[in-house]
C-alpha cells in the first residue's frame, strides 16, 4: 500500500507519513519538509487507508499555510476523493463548529463575530479611558486568560496584582456585554467549542464520530485552549498527528505554551516519536551555528539539524559605531552583493528583534534606491479609518450585520453609548433578532430613554434610506425603480455622516489629512470597481469580500528586500539574510524587571525570557539558506541616549571560529566585484 509514496521522502518523513498506530509526535526541525509530510499523509490516507474527506481535518495556525497545504493537497489527490476535506486554521474550524452549535452555545445562527478593534473598542467604553498602553495590557490579558480556560470567576481568583484585579473586573462585564450582543471576539473562537465540547455530551459524540483523523500544524505554537480542543476532538481514539518544533516556540506573549509539547507523552503514553532532522534549507554552516546556539536551552527532545547542500560561506559579523552606520552598511552590502551575484532583491532579508529598528533600516535602503517590504506591516484594510467606511457600507448590504451596526452606529459620535447598545443588546438577544431590527421594535420603547431612542432610530432611518436608494426594497414591500450608481452613494455616505470633519475632530492636522486619503483612496477603488464591473452597492460590498485576495500580490512576491522583525520571519526563508541589532538588549531583549516580585521568581521568569530569545535567534538564523551576515552596535540611540552596547550572548553561543569579522568600513572585506557593486550603490545613492 505504500508504494504509491513518492520516492523523493527520506526514511523518517516516510516512517511520519505511514503511521498510524496512534497518536503521533512529528518533531520536525526547521526546513525539513514538514508541509510535505502533512500533505502526503492527508494523500495517504485518502488513497490508501480509505478515510473520506469528511472525516478529515487538518489544523494550522496561518490562512497563508492553510492555502499552501489545500493546494498541495489538490497535486496529490483526486478532487472527488478529497470532497469535505477540512484544512484550515483553528479560528476558521471554531467558526464553523459555532455556526453548527450554536443553539448548543446560546447563540443565534448570526451570532457576530467581533475583531480586536470591536474588542478594544467595548473595553475602551468599560474602562473609561483613553489611555492605550493600559488598554492594549487589558485586552491582551483577558486574552490569555481565555486562552488559558479561564472564564471571569476563575481570573478573578487567579488575579494577584492590583492590574490583574482591574482586569478580572472588566473581563466581568466584556463577557457579560458580549453575551448581550449575542458576539464572540477571537479567542471566543476556540475556547467555546473546547467548553462545549467539554461538557455537551451529545455535540462531543457527533465530532468526534466526524473527525477520525486530525492534522496539527506548528504543535508548539498551540495554547492550553487549543491543547485541550485537539483532546476533545479526537477522543480515546486518539489518531492524530502533531507536527511540531520545540526550538521553534516563540509565541509564548500571546498565549502559545511549549509544555504542550511535553504534555503529550504524558498525556499519550504510547505516543510514538518521530524526528526530522534533515534541513532542505540551508547550508551546513548556518546550520552548525543554530544547533551550536539551541543546545544551550533545556531540552525537550534531543534534536540536531543536518543539511548536504554543501558547507557554505562563513557567517559574517559585523560591529559598527551606531545604529545608522549600521544601516548604511548593510544597504551598501545588500546593494555590492547583488551588483556581484547578478540576483534578485527579493532574494536578500534584514531582520530585527523589534519593530523600531525598522525606520532607520528604510531610511538606508531608500537612499539607495533599493525596493523594499515589510513583513507583518498594518494592512491597508485593517485601519481604522477604512473599517469605518466598510462597517457602513456592510451594514446597508445586510443590517443583520451586528458588529457592523455597532461600529457604523458609533462612529462618528452620534450620542449612541455602550449601555444603549448594551440594553439594545439584551433585548434582541431575547427576541433572537438583529440589533437593526430591534431598532424599531415598540418592546424597546420601554427599556431607553427618549433621546436614546431618537439617536438610534434616527441613524437606522438613514441607514433605511441607503439601503433603499441603493435598489433594496422598503418593510413594506415597496421598491425603487432603479438603484443609484454606487459612486454616487458612496460621495452621499461619506458627506451624511461628516467623516472628515470626525477625523480632524479626532486627531491632529498631519494624521487626520493621511487618513482622510486613505478613505478617498477606498472610496475612489471601489468607484473603479462599480464603473468598470457594472456593480450596485450590494454587489460591490460582496466584492469586497475578495479584498484579501488583491493583498496577496496574486502570489507572487515582488523584487524587493524584505524588512521583518524575527518573529513575523518564522515559516519563512531568503537566500541571504541579515540580521541588525545582535546586541544585548536588544537580541536578548530581557524585557522589565519585576521589582516588587520575590528575587527567585524574577531570576526564573528572567531565565525562561533568554531561552524564548534563544529560540528566536534560532528561527533568524534558519531563515537563512546560502549566507547569513550579523551586525551589533557598540551604541544604540534610545530615548536620545547613546547607550553603550555589547555583542549578543548569542554571537559566542554559535561557536563560530571561522566566522569572517570585518572591519567597520563595509568595504574592508570586499572582492573587487563586490567594491565595484558598492561604487554603483554610491553613484546611484547620488543620483
Amino acid at each position: 500500500m505504500s508504494d504509491s509514496l513518492p520516492a523523493g521522502l527520506n526514511p523518517a518523513q516516510r516512517e511520519a507519513v505511514l503511521y498510524l498506530g496512534g497518536p503521533c509526535l512529528v518533531l520536525a526541525g526547521a526546513g525539513s519538509g514538514k508541509t510535505r509530510v502533512i500533505t502526503q499523509k492527508i494523500a495517504y490516507l485518502l488513497r490508501e487507508c480509505g478515510y473520506m474527506g469528511r472525516n478529515i481535518v487538518a489544523l494550522t495556525f496561518t490562512n497563508k499555510a492553510a492555502r499552501e497545504m489545500d493546494e498541495r493537497v489538490k497535486t496529490l489527490v483526486d478532487r472527488k476523493l478529497a470532497k469535505g476535506l477540512t484544512i484550515s486554521t483553528f479560528h476558521a474550524l471554531g467558526v464553523r463548529f459555532l455556526r453548527e452549535e450554536a443553539r448548543h452555545a446560546g447563540l443565534k445562527p448570526q451570532f457576530s463575530i467581533l475583531d480586536a478593534d470591536d474588542a478594544m473598542g467595548i473595553i475602551q467604553e468599560l474602562l473609561a479611558t483613553t489611555d492605550k498602553g493600559w488598554l492594549r495590557t487589558v485586552q491582551t490579558t483577558i486574552s490569555l486568560w481565555k486562552n488559558a480556560l479561564l472564564d471571569p470567576d476563575g481570573a478573578a481568583a487567579a488575579a494577584s496584582t492590583k492590574a490583574e484585579i482591574e482586569a478580572a473586573r472588566v473581563y466581568r462585564s466584556y463577557a457579560a456585554t458580549l453575551a448581550a450582543y449575542q458576539a464572540v471576539d477571537f479567542d471566543d473562537l476556540i475556547r467555546i467549542p473546547a467548553l462545549l465540547l467539554e461538557h455537551n455530551e451529545e455535540v462531543r459524540t457527533r465530532w468526534q464520530n466526524r473527525v477520525r483523523y486530525l492534522l496539527v500544524d506548528e504543535y508548539q505554537d498551540t495554547n492550553v485552549c487549543q491543547y485541550r480542543l485537539v483532546q476533545l476532538l479526537t477522543g480515546d481514539r486518539a489518531m492524530f498527528t502533531a507536527v511540531g518544533d520545540d526550538d521553534q516556540a516563540i509565541y509564548a506573549w500571546r498565549g502559545a505554551t511549549i509544555e504542550n509539547l511535553a504534555k503529550l507523552t504524558t498525556d499519550y503514553p504510547g505516543l510514538k516519536l518521530i524526528k526530522l532532522e534533515q534541513n532542505y534549507r540551508s547550508v551546513q554552516r548556518i546550520l552548525a551555528a543554530a544547533n551550536k546556539v539551541i543546545e544551550k536551552n533545556p531540552k525537550l527532545f534531543e534534536k540536531k539539524l543536518w543539511s548536504d547542500l554543501g558547507v557554505g560561506e562563513p557567517i559574517v559579523i559585523t560591529p559598527m559605531d551606531g545604529e545608522e552606520a549600521e544601516a548604511e552598511s548593510i544597504a551598501m552590502r545588500i546593494s555590492a552583493a547583488r551588483f556581484e551575484r547578478q540576483g534578485q532583491w527579493k532574494d536578500y532579508a534584514i531582520l530585527y528583534r523589534s519593530n523600531h529598528q525598522a525606520r532607520i533600516l528604510e531610511q538606508a535602503l531608500r537612499n539607495l534606491k533599493i525596493p523594499y517590504t515589510i513583513a507583518g506591516g498594518q494592512s491597508f484594510f485593517d485601519k481604522a479609518e477604512i473599517r469605518d467606511i466598510l462597517a457602513y457600507l456592510r451594514l446597508i448590504a445586510n443590517d443583520q450585520d451586528d458588529p457592523a451596526f455597532i461600529r457604523a452606529a458609533t462612529t462618528p459620535r452620534r450620542g449612541i453609548g455602550q449601555g444603549t447598545l448594551q440594553t439594545l443588546g439584551q433585548y434582541a438577544a431575547e427576541r433572537q433578532i438583529p440589533l437593526f431590527e430591534a431598532v424599531f421594535e415598540q418592546g424597546v420603547d420601554a427599556l431607553l430613554q427618549p433621546r436614546q431612542l431618537e439617536s438610534l432610530r434616527t441613524f437606522a432611518q438613514f441607514i433605511q434610506r441607503m439601503q433603499w436608494r441603493a435598489g433594496r426594497g422598503a418593510p413594506d414591500g415597496s421598491k425603487p425603480a432603479s438603484a443609484e450608481p454606487a459612486g454616487v452613494l458612496l460621495d452621499d455616505l461619506l458627506g451624511a455622516i461628516q467623516y472628515e470633519r470626525h477625523l480632524y475632530d479626532m486627531f491632529d492636522e498631519k494624521p487626520a489629512q493621511t487618513r482622510w486619503q486613505n478613505v478617498l483612496e477606498l472610496t475612489g477603488w471601489l468607484k473603479r470597481k462599480a464603473d468598470e464591473d457594472g456593480m450596485t452597492l450590494f454587489e460591490l460590498v460582496q466584492h469586497v469580500a475578495l479584498v484579501t485576495m488583491l493583498e496577496r500580490g496574486e502570489e507572487e512576491e515582488p523584487d524587493a528586500v524584505k524588512l521583518s522583525t524575527l518573529h513575523a520571519s518564522k515559516g519563512l526563508e531568503y537566500p541571504h539574510v541579515y540580521m541588525a541589532g545582535v546586541e544585548e538588549g536588544l537580541l536578548p531583549h530581557l524585557g522589565k524587571d519585576d521589582e516588587e516580585g520575590d528575587p527567585a521568581r524574577a531570576a526564573e521568569s528572567l531565565a525562561i525570557r533568554i531561552e524564548e530569545e534563544r529560540r528566536l535567534m534560532y528561527v533568524g538564523i534558519t531563515r537563512a539558506q546560502r549566507s547569513l551576515n550579523l551586525s551589533w552596535c557598540r551604541k544604540r540611540r534610545r530615548a536620545r541616549e547613546d547607550l553603550v552596547r555589547e555583542p549578543s550572548r548569542f554571537i559566542e553561543e554559535m561557536g563560530l571560529g571561522d566566522a569572517k569579522f570585518p572591519e567597520d568600513e563595509a568595504t574592508r572585506a570586499m572582492s573587487p566585484k563586490e567594491r565595484l557593486g558598492m561604487l554603483k550603490a554610491l553613484l546611484n545613492k547620488g543620483g
